[in-house]
């Protein structure tokens, strides 16, 4: 089955995770039907399609989250310490440490909470 995303959320994290998730198709709501009519097309045809812009984005943004950091994050959001943390994933303290170092950096930010609201708020993790 081929599944089509049409969206709101114009982010390159939902983008990324969509396609991991097997979505053939991503595109905006506010994009012309007739580009959604072209899409459904092609992904019928076994062709993937996704939004020109959020193409562009995924691959112009620098640092993506990896599975791993992104993982920590979603941890830390349920209020985990990183010793906790390194329990749960089977690494030491200090390789969390050096993990949550490696995510401030590149979402530029300064704390947990400041990394937990950029990266949901860019689509990078999903947390409830």
């Amino acid at each position: 089955m081929a599944i089509i995303m049409l969206t709101t959320f114009g982010r390159s994290g939902y983008l990324q995770r969509s396609v991991n998730a097997g979505v053939k198709g991503f595109l905006l709501k506010d994009g012309p039907s007739s580009a959604l009519a072209e899409a459904l097309r092609k992904v019928a045809a076994g062709q993937r399609v996704i939004d020109p812009e959020l193409a562009f984005s995924l691959f112009a943004e620098k640092d993506q989250l990896s599975e791993r950091e992104q993982e920590l994050l979603i941890l830390a959001s349920k209020g985990l310490a990183n010793k906790e943390i390194s329990k749960r994933l089977f690494l030491s303290e200090g390789t969390v440490r050096n993990y949550f170092s490696d995510i401030f950096q590149k979402l530029q930010v300064k704390s947990r909470t400041e990394a937990i609201h950029i990266a949901r708020k860019n689509g990078l993790i999903d947390v409830e």
